[in-house]
């Protein structure tokens, strides 16, 4: 199995990776020495490397860094887990109490255009190599095959600079870099969402249905992929940021006076609902289906949640086929084991959970914790107290009765480690993984006094005949999420659509959570209820994969305060400075966030901005 790991991993970094510095439609020194592309493309296995090097821009969900001297990271890391309400990483000011700035060039995702320009080279340079008898060579089959997931990265790098940025330049052809102007404007909103759409309708005619029994094409885009992504690209395009809502946008014009953001139009909403309800018809037909795990023909909800991220599934719609042990400084299990834990260390252990996803988590009874009377945050547990036996007696009640992604999701404080069976604790200095005794990282632990726990293997332990890691495909995309906006757009469109309660609920039934069907009917029908059920249940079912803060910021809700689903205030956790431990449970804000509304949508570098003739930036940076 571990061949996959490598399947379109980098094999051709050493031949492309080093970039000049000619602009953002830079390859790689090859290219920008003016290799021979007629050479490359002559010979088999130069064409592969040159393919492969266009997937080097997927997304990977388990790297959780955004280091600035790590620049092919950027914003291709899970960075925006941290950005979002989910996450606090350990003593950064950065994106909390300081807002984005144009010199933020080490979250940018501007270098993608360099992506696209290998795409955009490979689609019009690659060719048939003959049979002329040698071991290899490119059929009209393989060629198409390849030419096909160019143009579905095209389209896709597209639509990651789209998420954050709005209006871009589109770029379909390759651009000599010794050409004097390699400076374009920006295309509108509209035309950029026309051009992703119509790529991806075209480009899912040509690949392949999704297959797990494939080895060697798990990673690999497939229709589904591409009818994923167009729908959730039109989800964005209904959406108040780039529909209207969005006022200081609305008067960004180009320098010749090309208006860039649209008026308000409501009829994007069936164009959205169009376009999931293809992706949903499709993935019903077969192609996907919710994950699922049974122990004895009995379904266990606990199991399911946590396997569906451990591989491969008819769940996983996009994923990188990266090997977690090729930048092990970066990924979840090494910069998340407890010091506490055997194979901790006095450098990790930082990713905290933030106190308002804890409290996004429903009971064992479905409700929230306003709503349940399940919930208590007075003392510590008694036998018996706790009826989904996830806990020891004396845990804190805030964490006893809770719904099982919450378990799944939150490592505690006083939870033992799921191999060793140690008991961690988070208190600052009193604790085994509190505030690190390292000087130089001394701030690397969770400072919410919850850790991270979602996506850790249950296996990896550094002792004995345990694995010391375990590979996991970073999931982009699952079937759940577009659960999830199937309801949303059929709310917007039409909220007495009954397929609303039951797709929300599909996804509940999956978690071990009672229906809404059952104990919410008096939402039925009611689109604000209805939307913040939605809401909510994307919040804890999706969190921490790295798409809630582009929904923030596509409802609009980011400068918002944290109990209006913004980021734009106080946030809390535990009294991590604590002695005792009834003075550590007291609610204690961690730090004020700030999230200006300018920052809806990233400024461009600001080396771009400088070197550029035609691109405007935002107002106000």
């Amino acid at each position: 199995m571990k061949k996959i790991f490598h399947i379109f991993y980098i094999a051709s970094i050493i031949l492309f990776v080093s970039s000049c510095n000619k602009g953002f439609l830079d390859v790689s020194t090859e290219l920008a020495d003016e290799m021979d592309m007629e050479k490359i493309f002559s010979n088999p296995a130069d064409t592969r490397k040159f393919h492969r090097y266009i997937y080097d821009g997927v997304p990977n969900t388990m790297n959780m860094t955004w280091w600035s001297n790590f620049t092919t990271f950027k914003g291709q890391s899970n960075i925006w887990a941290f950005f979002s309400d989910d996450l606090n990483k350990y003593p950064s000011v950065f994106p909390y109490t300081r807002a984005l700035d144009p010199t933020d060039d080490f979250i940018s995702r501007w270098h993608y255009y360099k992506y696209i320009r290998q795409a955009n080279l490979f689609l019009e340079r690659a060719k048939e190599i003959p049979n002329t008898g040698m071991a290899d060579f490119i059929g009209l089959t393989e060629l198409n095959d390849l030419k096909a997931q160019a143009r579905f990265f095209r389209a896709y790098y597209h639509y990651l600079l789209f998420e954050v940025y709005g209006p871009i330049p589109i770029m379909t052809t390759s651009i000599a870099i010794d050409q004097q102007q390699i400076d374009f404007p920006r295309n509108s909103v509209d035309e950029v969402v026309d051009f992703i759409y119509t790529e991806l309708t075209e480009v899912s005619g040509e690949l392949k249905d999704p297959d797990l029994s494939n080895i060697n094409q798990l990673a690999v885009p497939t229709k589904g992929t591409a009818l994923a992504v167009r729908a959730r690209l039109m989800m964005y395009a209904a959406s108040p940021l780039f529909n209207g809502g969005y006022s200081e946008a609305l008067t960004l014009v180009n320098k010749d006076g090309k208006r860039l953001f649209p008026d308000h139009d409501s009829q994007k909403w069936n164009k959205a609902l169009d376009a999931v309800q293809q992706f949903i018809d499709y993935a019903n037909s077969g192609h996907y289906e919710l994950y699922k795990a049974y122990d004895g023909g009995v379904f266990d909800p606990d199991r399911s949640i946590y396997e569906v991220h451990m591989s491969f599934n008819k769940e996983t719609i996009f994923a990188r086929s990266e090997d977690n042990t090729n930048s092990t400084a970066f990924w979840l299990d090494q910069k998340n084991v407890p010091r506490g834990a055997r194979g901790g260390n006095s450098i990790n252990g930082g990713v905290a959970v933030t106190q308002e996803l804890v409290d996004a988590f429903f009971m064992a009874d479905g409700l929230t914790i306003s709503e349940s009377p399940l919930y208590s945050e007075s003392g510590f547990s008694n036998p018996g107290e706790d009826i989904t036996g996830q806990t020891d007696v004396g845990t804190y009640r805030m964490f006893i009765n809770r719904e099982p992604r919450f378990y799944q999701t939150v490592f505690y404080n006083g939870r033992k480690w799921h191999v060793g069976n140690e008991q961690i604790w988070f208190q600052d200095n009193t604790g085994n993984s509190g505030r690190s005794t390292n000087g130089a990282v001394a701030q690397r632990w969770p400072r919410t006094g919850h850790l991270l726990y979602k996506r850790m293997s249950r296996r990896v332990y550094a002792e004995g005949s345990h694995p010391r890691s375990e590979y996991r495909p970073p999931i982009i995309h699952r079937l759940a999420e577009f659960y999830l906006l199937y309801a949303e757009a059929l709310n917007e469109v039409n909220p007495n659509d009954p397929r609303i309660i039951e797709y929300i609920d599909k996804i509940r039934e999956r978690a071990g959570v009672p229906l809404l069907r059952d104990i919410k009917t008096g939402i039925i029908g009611n689109q604000a209820a209805q939307r913040e059920a939605v809401r909510a249940e994307m919040r804890v079912e999706l969190c921490t994969e790295g798409q809630r803060f582009h929904d923030q910021r596509r409802w609009m809700l980011a400068d918002k305060s944290p109990s209006e689903g913004g980021l734009n205030g106080a946030f809390y956790g535990m009294n991590v400075t604590a002695s005792t431990l009834d003075e550590f449970y007291k609610r204690t804000k961690v730090h004020d966030r700030v999230f200006l509304r300018k920052e809806y949508l990233m400024p461009i570098p600001l080396n771009e901005i400088q070197k550029s003739v035609f691109l405007v930036q935002y107002p106000n940076y």
